[in-house]
This record gives structure tokens, C-alpha cells and sequence, in this order.
């Protein structure tokens, strides 16, 4: 589809974007019907946080914003006052809204974090779209969505990956260039936000401590969304997001806290996803019940593509040999373990079963492949990663081979480097086929400006032949996905300690279809 470069002019200018979601179904006169109601035109300070959109489908789509007046504001709510309040929505088929083609009000309150997330539905097909909020008598500016093609269309696709954005690390630069590279879809593959506090060496300041309390992780989101460069990146595209651990606390597992002695997890956790919730573009089938979130679920891009988006870590055995990085146990190899949960296995290797789609892409949060980082005999693993679940990855591995899956592709977060790896059927044996091939984003900002290599890269790579590209730069994934090939540009910026980073392109490599298996560019 054509776009039109001014409403890109228009969505990557720095400035408060913002809207307005419905969170959890409450509606007040919502309509689906054209309205010729005339729309306000000044913009104002309720929309502080931007807007976005997700979850698309062949006939709509997530909308959502989030409303606040002072986003540091220490009751987490924003600096709202205490109430409900009326937000109007619409969307439109041209960046002037003068073809509206949905448009109702949503009502959202402090129960919400004054959160809304509207799901328009009827819409056509594979086809672009601007939406925009307003509140009494201020209006958001707009956002860019898209809906999913149609079941059988093999639109090429340009998607986006990222994760790991740590506020106090750097600027959010990353998200800025990736706004500019103008993708189809973007995937958040997990810690969209930390729940530590910043000092006074980081490069930017966080207000509030460490997060324990819902207002705590709701004014933490609120300080992020409040970024313009974030802001960008949810108004150019839909995105498809899934958390990992630094949404709620570091190496979480299931109901097992970081440190076993922590009081008060459950309501902990609670808080935090429920915060999470209100600050991205979920549907609210995805609500959160306590303790309990309903994450993992597919995405269709019509016949091209299946987005498979795990949740691996409500349902995931405690981490083996003491979650002690670059270590090795027997626990680590125990059939038993798991890291997803069995019911969620058994519906991925359904999904796999019955895919129809030329790319299967496996969107998740940590390092798949095998990583050994003891060089020599003696062998050392990240116990928080897939290396700490074997029998869960040759599942999974196993489930994908059995189904005869045309391409799959793992897409991977969590360890703030840039990797492409082949994946083995069995990492140990050097005999072992290629089945598949796997695509891991390096961080937005943690860790902060990074560098081109590490001092261990050499010897690390050299004891794991299957990996074929590593870089420790901040930055995303670009991928154009075809019927016949995926490209996969690894981006970096050179610095986030200050502004303006230019982005470059590290690394390219192609994946062609039914060639498990990378092919440097």
C-alpha cells in the first residue's frame, strides 16, 4: 500500500502523541457507524502519553492511550482527577480523517489507570489506517495502523523486533530510527520497562524508587510513555507484545521471586500486570485476573505468516543450578522441566500441527539456541534461558520437525546482543541437521552504549559453530518477510548516552524458503 510521506513527517516529529483505550470492555454509546461529527482541532495536555495500536486482524485491531496530566505524578494515576471519563475515538481511511470509518466513546477511570483499549472491528482487509482520541474538548494527535491481509494473501511484510528498553540506561534513540524505517508491524519481545531505580550514574533519571506497588509500576510506564521516541515508534505501526521478567522483577519464575524470601510476590506480581496491561496494546481478553494472564496467543499476516507469541514465564519450573549465569547441573537436562507449561506446549505443537502459512515465526523472550560460554571441556550456560529447559526446547524442536513446518524461525530477546544462530535438532551432537534458525534483537538501551564486540565474542563463537553473527551495540531487527525469503538487517546505533545516534546496519542475512539455515548477506 502507498503511504503518504507527510503523515510520516507527521508521526515521527517529536511531541506528545496520545489516545484514549478501553480496558477490560466498558462502554459508554460506542458505535462502530461513520459519524459526520466534526472533530476538535487543538491539542491538549491530557495526551501526554500517546497512542498505539496492536494485535491486528484481517478486520481490525487494538486501539489504545492511556490519559495523564503530570506523568511523574506519585499516586500512579497521572495527576487525573478522581473519576471517570469519556474518551471518543475514530478511525479513519486518510490522514485527515475527512473518510471516517469507525468512531464511539469509551468511558475509563482510576480503576484503569485511566487506561482504554478500543477493538474496531469491520474493517477491510490489509489495508492502512489513522485513528486519534479525544477528551472534552482535546484531541490527540493521530496514529498509523494497519489491519492483517486476508487469509490466503502473501503480502510481503516489513516487521520490526525489539526488547529490553531500561530507562535510566539511555535515550530511547533506537525506537526513533526504527519509526523511521516505516515497518508493517512491530514486536516487543519482552522487558518493555525495569522495575529498578536509577542513580546518580545513570543517564537518566526515574521518579520513584524500585517498583513493588501498582502505583509504583503505573507512574513507572507513565515515565516511559512520556518519551517521544517511544512515542513515535507505537504511532508508525501495530505492535505485538509479550513481557518477560523486568515487567514485575528480575528472573521471575511462575510464582518463585528473584530471591526465594521475598514477602508479598503474589500482590507484586499482581500489580505489576496489571500495570502492564493498561500501558500496552493488548485486547482485553488479555486482562489480568490477580495473579493470572492470558499472554500467549497467534497473530496471522494472512497465507505469509503465523507469529507465534509464547509466554515464558507464568508457567515455567524455577531456574536450574542456582539461576547461576554460566553454569552447568544434571537439573539442567531433566526431560521434566519445563518452561512453558505443558498445556501451552501442547498448543504450540498444535498450532505447528495445523499452520497453513509459508513462515511460522516463534516470538518469544530468551535465548533459544544452545550457548556454551566455558570455553574447553568443561561446558557453561545461562540457566534462565532455553539452555536451562533442554527437554523443553527438543520439544518444541521435535513438535515443529514432526509437523513438517515449512520455515520456522525463533525470534528472541532478553540478553542485550544482537545473535543469529542455525538451530540443531540436538545442539550436542555435531551430526545433527539444521531445523530451523533463529533471530535475537539486541537491547533498545540496556546496558548502555555498548560496543561492537565483548572481550570473550571470539572464544564463545568459536566453541558454538551454529551461531553465525554476534553484536553488542544497542538497536532492533529489521525483517522483510516474502513468500520466498526473510531478510533480516541487524540495526545499531553507536551510542544512547546522548542524542541524535545515526543507525546503521551491522549485519544482514537472508533465511530462503525451506532452507533452514542463515545465508550472510
Amino acid at each position: 500500500m502507498n503511504r503518504s510521506p507527510l503523515s510520516r513527517r507527521a508521526l515521527l516529529r517529536g511531541g506528545a502523541i496520545a489516545s484514549v483505550a478501553l480496558a477490560g470492555g466498558a462502554v459508554a454509546c460506542s458505535s462502530n457507524r461513520p459519524s459526520a461529527k466534526a472533530p476538535p482541532t487543538a491539542a491538549g495536555p491530557v495526551f501526554t502519553l500517546g497512542v498505539a495500536s496492536g494485535d491486528p486482524a484481517p478486520d481490525g485491531m487494538v486501539l489504545w492511550t492511556r490519559l495523564a496530566r503530570d506523568p511523574a505524578h506519585e499516586d500512579g494515576l497521572g495527576g487525573m482527577p478522581n473519576g471517570p471519563v469519556d474518551v471518543d475515538w475514530e478511525v479513519a481511511a486518510d490522514e485527515r480523517f475527512a473518510q471516517v470509518l469507525r468512531r464511539g466513546t469509551a468511558r475509563t477511570g482510576p480503576e484503569l489507570g485511566y487506561a482504554v483499549h478500543v477493538e474496531p472491528t469491520g474493517l477491510p482487509a490489509g489495508a492502512e489506517f489513522y485513528y486519534r482520541f479525544r477528551a472534552g474538548a482535546e484531541l490527540s494527535p493521530a496514529g498509523r495502523t494497519r489491519t492483517a491481509p486476508a487469509a490466503a494473501a502473501l503480502t510481503p511484510l516489513t516487521m520490526c523486533f525489539v526488547s529490553c528498553a531500561r530507562y535510566e540506561h539511555g535515550l530511547f534513540t533506537a525506537y526513533r530510527r526504527l519509526a523511521e524505517d516505516h515497518p508493517d508491524l512491530v514486536l516487543h519481545l519482552g522487558d518493555y520497562s525495569y522495575e529498578y531505580a536509577s542513580d546518580n550514574k545513570s543517564v537518566r533519571q526515574l521518579a520513584g524508587g524500585v517498583e513493588h506497588t501498582l502505583a509504583d509500576y503505573r507512574r513507572r510506564y507513565a515515565q516511559y510513555h512520556a518519551d517521544p521516541d517511544l512515542q513515535a515508534a507505537h504511532a508508525v505501526a501495530p505492535w505485538v507484545v509479550v513481557f518477560d521478567d523486568h515487567e514485575v522483577e528480575n528472573n521471575w519464575a511462575d510464582m518463585v521471586p528473584e530471591h526465594p524470601d521475598e514477602q508479598g510476590f503474589a500482590q507484586r506480581r499482581a500489580a505489576a500486570f496489571q500495570a502492564y496491561y493498561e500501558n500496552v496494546p493488548l485486547r482485553p481478553s488479555a486482562r489480568p485476573a490477580g495473579v493470572n494472564m492470558q499472554l500467549y496467543r497467534r497473530i496471522g499476516w494472512g497465507g505469509l505468516a503465523t507469529f507465534h507469541m509464547l509466554d515464558t514465564r507464568q508457567f515455567r519450573g524455577d531456574q536450574p543450578c542456582g539461576d547461576r549465569y554460566d553454569s552447568n547441573c544434571p537439573e539442567r537436562t531433566d526431560p521434566a522441566r519445563t518452561l512453558m507449561g505443558a498445556p501451552q506446549e501442547a498448543w504450540l505443537a498444535d498450532g505447528f500441527q495445523h499452520s497453513a502459512a509459508r513462515w511460522d515465526l516463534v516470538g518469544q523472550q530468551v535465548m533459544f539456541s544452545q550457548v556454551d560460554l566455558t570455553p574447553g571441556v568443561n561446558q557453561g550456560f545461562n540457566p534462565d534461558a532455553w539452555d536451562g529447559y533442554v527437554g523443553c526446547r527438543d520439544r518444541v524442536v521435535d513438535s515443529w520437525v514432526a509437523a513438517k513446518v515449512r520455515n520456522p524461525v525463533v525470534l528472541s530477546g532478553d540478553v542485550h546482543n544482537h545473535w543469529a544462530a542455525e538451530v540443531k535438532a540436538r545442539f550436542d551432537d555435531p551430526a545433527s541437521p539444521v531445523v530451523g534458525s533463529e533471530l535475537v534483537a539486541t537491547s533498545i538501551a540496556s546496558g548502555g552504549d555498548g560496543s561492537e564486540q565483548l572481550s570473550n565474542t571470539a572464544a564463545v563463537l568459536a566453541e558454538n559453530p551454529h551461531i553465525k553473527f554476534f553484536n553488542n551495540r544497542r538497536g532492533y531487527v529489521r525483517t522483510r518477510i516474502t513468500p520466498d525469503a526473510i531478510t533480516a538487517d541487524f540495526r545499531v546505533v553507536p551510542y544512547v548516552s546522548r542524542a541524535d545516534a545515526p543507525v546503521q546496519t551491522r549485519g544482514t542475512f537472508t533465511i530462503a524458503d525451506r532452507q533452514p539455515g542463515l545465508h550472510q548477506a
